[in-house]
């Protein structure tokens, strides 16, 4: 079952973990200012009131008791509305102060209150100044501006550092991408460049280091079959000599027949090892495509069917694009069934025919050497046709892709044909597929 996966690039991962860490630090550091600031300016006021309250009993104590004594900042003796909390602290003798919030809200009232030595207790409650209330709000207003300006700043960090990382990603992932397409000359360390190392040189050097030992292990792989293929040739070729020397025959006939098919075999492994060894360069000539692909195919294969919707001359190899159509017509006349088509248009050439199709190992994975896709490989060759095909295309600049026919059944080998010829470096033209 196939899950959900949500593609994002590492510029914008990075952007979003500093940007999270940057407003939870933000908010964690507003809270902590704003309650340390609140707390400061309440015990400020406490203070303040305190300090009120005990003018106003100093100048209470003082009044002569003939005269009605006067309070002052709005004092008050016995005030019924007194906390609970400073009666208690009231009735040990104690003065103390007291912050009352309100359960609706709003800015709380700060009391003061101190014992008298007749018994009466000298209280003075006032709301927290206005001017405070204002001071907290600008607080809180400057707090989360610095808090947004946190995470944006945070996030314009993060995509800066994401970018540089993500360039570099992303030159690493073109300079495999070239590898994989045989240029071995790429160096993905150099690709990427660059002052600061990180771990993406690293990862360079490791897939630098894949890249030589595979490109080692392939040359001698390739070096090893072609010395065995072309040690071969020469006692084949004196097996083939020696086998049209026999009477005439069905015996002999058989004879003749696997040398000449042992022959072949060694020609097409030689052939798949120069191509191998990317050193084969295309010898270009002017052609008429459509004209071309038509005079080969009566050749190669009478009973197909060539169309040419559309005329088109090309710079190419005619060699090799003669070996790329006579292996696509031997394989639809080994594992397809007819008529088989052939049509051009443009600097496009299809070859169809109406058998079961390709494997779908091969439409998977491309042609593999040694491997016919049948059950019965019997008399079916070799499983080089389509390889050479492929590796032949390759010089030439060209595509060569698979697919099978629906609904009506049916293989289809497509070769693209560039719009311009291969380089004597090697080098192969873009092409998209329509």
């Amino acid at each position: 079952m196939s899950r959900f996966a949500l593609r994002t690039g590492v510029r914008w991962k990075i952007s979003i973990a500093i940007a999270a860490v940057g407003a939870l630090v933000a908010a964690a550091l507003s809270i902590v200012v704003h309650n340390e600031a609140r707390v400061s300016m309440l015990d400020n006021a406490r203070e303040v009131h305190m300090d009120r309250l005990l003018l106003a009993q100093l100048q209470y104590e003082s009044t002569p008791k003939a005269r009605e004594p006067r309070l002052r900042f709005g004092a008050k003796i016995n005030d019924p509305l007194l906390p609970r909390q400073l009666d208690r602290l009231m009735q040990k003798g104690r003065r103390g102060t007291f912050v009352q919030e309100h359960a609706a809200g709003g800015s709380p009232d700060v009391w003061a209150a101190v014992p008298l030595a007749n018994g009466d207790v000298l209280s003075l409650h006032m709301p927290f100044a206005d001017r405070s209330a204002a001071i907290m709000k600008s607080l809180d207003r400057t707090l989360i501006i610095g808090s947004v300006s946190v995470v944006f700043g945070g996030c314009a960090l993060g995509v800066l550092i994401g970018g540089q990382l993500s360039r570099r990603l992303r030159k690493a992932a073109a300079a495999a991408g070239k590898v994989a397409q045989g240029n071995t000359e790429v160096r993905v360390r150099d690709a990427i460049g660059g002052v600061v190392r990180d771990e993406t040189d690293e990862l360079a050097r490791a897939i630098d280091a894949l890249t030589d030992a595979l490109n080692e292990r392939i040359e001698a792989e390739r070096r090893v079959t072609a010395d065995i293929a072309h040690e071969l040739r020469t006692p084949v070729t004196g097996l083939l000599t020696a086998a049209e020397l026999l009477p005439p025959g069905r015996p002999s006939e058989l004879v003749r027949d696997r040398a000449q098919a042992m022959r072949t075999l060694v020609e097409d492994v030689l052939e798949v090892a120069r191509l191998d060894s990317a050193s084969e360069r295309a010898e270009l000539q002017e052609i008429a495509l459509g004209e071309f692909v038509e005079r080969r195919v009566r050749v190669l294969n009478p009973d197909a069917v060539v169309n040419v919707v559309h005329e088109s001359w090309v710079s190419t190899d005619p060699r090799r694009l003669e070996r790329i159509l006579g292996n696509l017509l031997a394989n639809a006349a080994k594992h397809g069934r007819g008529p088989v088509e052939v049509t051009v248009e443009g600097r496009v050439v299809r070859v169809r025919d109406n058998g079961p199709g390709f494997p779908e190992e091969l439409l998977r994975e491309g042609p593999s050497r040694f491997r016919t896709g049948s059950k019965d490989r019997a008399g079916k060759g070799h499983g080089l046709g389509l390889t050479i095909a492929t590796g032949q295309a390759r010089v030439l600049g060209a595509r060569l892709t698979f697919r099978n026919a629906a609904p009506d059944g049916g293989a289809i080998a497509v070769l693209w044909l560039p719009d311009h010829a291969p380089t004597n470096t090697g080098s192969f033209p873009v092409l998209r597929d329509v």
